[in-house]
């Protein structure tokens, strides 16, 4: 394998989500990123537990924190990697859902597809989004029996 030289920034912004726009903003601006090298990483209602998908260019999907980066950067088009996280069990209230941790029965499944993310997030880096679509959006971890 070829050694490849690149420089990498990667990013957690203490904003409120709703605001994290903000942060993507300052980090773009402050370390010249192209946006079309740029990508986000975020949490996904509509995807199950155990799924993550490559996506680049495209609306918010009614996601506040994507909603306010497209807002403050003027345009949508960069890379986001969304991560399943499913809809409430137990009735809970959205807000509430996607502030606490993950059910119990969900940890291990998490953690198996965060590995996956740093693969595909690697993949993006080393060989752009197109190639990192392809090899890792079919991808859907096991679930644990719920």
């Amino acid at each position: 394998m070829e050694f490849v030289k690149k420089k990498v920034v990667l990013a957690c912004p203490q904003t409120f989500m709703n605001n994290s726009g903000l942060a993507v903003k300052s980090l773009v601006e402050n370390y010249k990123v192209d946006i079309n090298d740029l990508m986000v990483i975020h949490d996904d209602l509509d995807l199950d537990v155990g799924r993550m998908k490559i996506a680049y260019d495209g609306g918010s999907g009614g996601h506040r924190g994507i909603k306010s980066a497209i807002l403050h950067l003027g345009s949508c088009s960069f890379t986001r990697i969304k991560i399943g996280i499913g809809r409430p069990k137990h009735g809970e209230v959205i807000e509430d859902f996607v502030l606490n941790p993950f059910y119990s029965d969900q940890e291990k499944i998490i953690k198996e597809v965060l590995n996956v993310v740093t693969e595909a997030v690697e993949a993006f880096i080393l060989n752009g989004v197109e190639a990192a679509m392809n090899n890792f959006n079919s991808i859907i971890m096991k679930r644990e029996v719920e």
